[in-house]
């Protein structure tokens, strides 16, 4: 079970070291905290693995704004996010530059939580099969790729797929790469345990509710005791 904190743009270092300070990681589950690239050095600080929210794919060039997973190595970051929703809404990600981010970093030594997911659109127009079709296409097995299942419109927003709806989704992921799938959207300590119990979910990209020390925290333990 790997519950994974994306904290998005929220903690600066300061931040991040009082969070480390205060989280206690309990045991029987894996847990790695995203945060901004400014804050990754603060949060090796402490005990917990540390994953990037995104990697460029070649090792260096003319990139502005981009990082290389030869440089998150240096720094001693274990993994990264790639392909988050909003990174397709707000910054153009694709299909494609997703599958070379995942391979360029995977190649280089780093995990990877490669997220996919329908449209609320999609979704209504009975398209979600065909969606996740289509970008896992785009992925190969490897033994460090995690996928995540994140239902866009249910990023931020407070909805939540129902276990059955995410169970059905995890399942087919499952059917077209054999990796585990985190389910992300809107997890919180409240909708956690049942979410988790579907046989096909093997752990969550939380995003707001693991700013919080105490509510990571929760979140892993209800994590540990379905491992």
């Amino acid at each position: 079970m790997l519950i994974a904190g994306n904290w998005k743009m929220f903690k600066g270092p300061r931040e991040t070291r009082e969070f480390v300070r205060a989280f206690a990681k309990p045991d029987g589950v894996d847990a790695v905290v995203c945060p901004p690239y400014v804050s990754l050095a603060a949060a090796l600080e402490g005990p917990v693995p540390v994953y990037a929210q995104n990697v460029h794919w070649d090792a260096e060039g003319a990139f502005t704004g981009e990082v290389s997973a030869r440089m998150l190595l240096e720094l001693g970051v274990a993994g990264a996010i790639v392909g988050h929703s909003e990174r397709r809404q707000h910054f153009g990600e694709t299909d494609e530059t997703v599958a070379r981010r995942t391979a360029a970093a995977l190649d280089a030594g780093l995990a990877v939580i490669a997220c996919v997911g329908e449209l609320e659109a999609e979704r209504e127009e009975g398209r979600t099969e065909d969606v996740l079709r289509r970008q896992v296409s785009m992925l190969d097995r490897h033994e460090r790729l995690v996928i995540a299942y994140e239902p866009v419109w249910a990023i931020g927003t407070g909805k939540t797929a129902t276990p059955e709806q995410a169970q059905e989704a995890h399942a087919l992921i499952k059917s077209l790469v054999d990796v585990p799938v985190l389910y992300g959207g809107s997890v919180k300590p409240e909708n956690a345990q049942e979410l988790l119990s579907q046989p096909d979910v093997d752990g969550a990209l939380v995003g707001g509710a693991s700013l919080d020390p105490e509510s990571f925290a929760t979140l892993c333990r209800i994590g540990a005791s379905l491992s």
